[in-house]
């Protein structure tokens, strides 16, 4: 009787605990499905926010790098009436000022493509001062202008320019 009892028990069991089993796990599929779609849905309008900020800030990098790029430079900040000493100090002046203006658009841009466009700032300061190291501080500010020119001719392709790459295929990428 007692066995009766227990298969009867059993006979209820199986079939209740499979029935179970089958819900818990449809359940947990469709509940991590659920969660997944909220999670791209989330992310799909953070990207909404974030994409123009960042294209902005690739926008204003780029003008950053064009900004600093030592011919551009030279013709924004005329050297006429000073020397060359003075000279070197408006321009790094002008590319300092330049790099704190945009110094904020590192939020939006990778850790690399921001110590590039640091390379590309510091490359074109070691340029200036290489160039005042073959012109005497008191001469002509006209004399260092040309001794840049000449340094950029002889290196080729500047750091600005490898920045203005790195920012394009990075901008690229989003797309």
């Amino acid at each position: 009787m007692w066995i009766e009892a227990i298969l009867e028990i059993v006979k209820l069991t199986i079939p209740a605990l499979i029935v179970f089993f089958t819900i818990d796990r449809l359940m947990r599929q469709y509940l991590g499905h659920q969660l997944q779609l909220q999670y791209n849905e989330t992310r799909k309008r953070g990207q909404d926010i974030t994409t123009p900020l960042r294209l902005q800030a690739y926008e204003r990098l780029s003008l950053l790098c064009e900004r600093i790029d030592l011919p551009s430079l030279i013709l924004r900040v005329r050297p006429e009436g000073i020397k060359a000493g003075e000279y070197r100090l408006a321009l790094l002046l002008a590319i300092q000022q330049e790099y704190e203006h945009n110094i904020t658009q590192q939020v939006y841009v990778s850790a690399q493509l921001w110590e590039i466009i640091k390379i590309a700032r510091d490359d074109n300061m070691q340029v200036i001062e290489h160039a005042l190291a073959q012109v005497p501080a008191n001469e002509e500010a006209r004399k260092l202008a040309e001794a840049i020119l000449q340094v950029l001719l002889q290196r080729g392709e500047s750091a600005t320019q490898k920045a203005q790459l790195a920012i394009k295929r990075e901008a690229a990428s989003l797309f």
